[in-house]
């Protein structure tokens, strides 16, 4: 079997709340978990057990109390929870992509231009995309900002599935979707998983998690959640 590209490793979390007299909130404790080439593995557990934390943590919008995140790629291995800011943004600009739950995009950018970024020579396959996702032709050229909750969402989609990047993070990308949709997405993961893409989701829905996951780790919220 060929070597994960992620492994986490005893990762824990603890939230501060400073406004709360130092109210110490845990997230998650002692995470555990590899993910190989080719491979989704689905983060289970209850609304409020860490698994969005966990996401943000390898992402590094969250810095870990504790414990490894190793990313590798190119030949080198990154640990995330200690890698420096200028670290982390070659990450993800080169290995890690994340749809989160929700759209954040600059106002009165086209929706086509917010899924091909900077890359005018993705825009063509931004449209392929869009259209896959039932995102209207009218709608391309619109700010998203003015679009329904299901269609922001399926830009944001768009948008992180259309980079070629081994590691996506994928934070209930479905939740706002109807069935037809829904049923996008797991063709999208499972192209992904055939060109050798790491995967690691939040998904709620019991039908998409069954069609997408080759492992499922269950993640518990801590029995006291305040110290």
């Amino acid at each position: 079997m060929s070597q994960p590209i992620l492994e986490l490793a005893d990762v824990s979390k603890t939230f501060t709340l400073h406004l709360q007299g130092g109210l110490r909130l845990p997230a998650v404790s002692d995470v555990t978990f590899s993910v190989h080439p080719g491979e989704c593995l689905v983060l289970a557990g209850p609304s409020g057990a860490g698994k969005s934390s966990i996401l943000k943590m390898i992402y590094g919008n969250y810095r870990c109390d504790s414990g490894r995140i190793l990313v590798r790629h190119d030949g080198t291995t990154v640990d995330v929870a200690r890698a420096a800011p200028r670290e982390i943004l070659a990450l993800r600009a080169s290995t890690l992509g994340y749809v989160s739950q929700f759209l954040r995009a600059i106002p009165r950018v086209a929706a086509v231009d917010v899924v091909a970024g900077v890359q005018g020579e993705m825009r063509d396959a931004a449209v392929t995309l869009l259209r896959r996702l039932n995102v209207s032709d009218r709608l391309h050229a619109v700010p998203p900002a003015t679009f329904s909750g299901g269609e922001q969402q399926r830009v944001n989609i768009a948008r992180g599935f259309l980079p070629d990047l081994p590691v996506l993070l994928l934070d209930e990308p479905t939740a706002s979707l109807d069935a037809r949709n829904r049923a996008v997405v797991v063709e999208l993961v499972a192209e992904k998983k055939r060109r050798g893409v790491a995967i690691v989701a939040v998904v709620h829905d019991d039908e998409v998690r069954a069609a997408i996951a080759d492992t499922i780790v269950d993640i518990q919220p801590l029995t006291s959640r305040a110290a």
